[in-house]
């Protein structure tokens, strides 16, 4: 049975925004948001356990993309959030420095 087509999203740039979003904006996310922790906290720890629970952070994100209306906001809070994680990840290394 095909998806009823008054759901379905019927502009192309919205419907591209709201791929590119799901694909690279979550992968951003992802990766920063366990970078930041990783600059707080035991890198060791946080890299390894990365392997698994980053790929379901980047998947859940992937759905928050495709349940939302706009896709440009959706990107819009995506690079928020990016640059949100990246400022911790700056904080964190000035703070918190690894020496070796």
């Amino acid at each position: 049975m095909p998806a009823n087509p008054k759901y379905l999203t019927q502009s192309k740039w919205q419907r591209f925004a709201k791929i590119s979003a799901a694909i690279l904006g979550g992968y951003f996310v992802s990766a920063t948001f366990h970078l930041a922790l990783a600059s707080w906290f035991n890198h060791v720890n946080v890299l390894i356990t990365m392997a698994f629970s980053g790929f379901i952070v980047w998947v859940a994100l992937m759905v928050v993309a495709f349940l939302a209306k706009n896709g440009w906001k959706i990107w819009g809070i995506y690079l928020l959030l990016s640059l949100v994680f990246s400022l911790l990840i700056y904080a964190g290394q000035i703070y918190n420095p690894i020496i070796k």
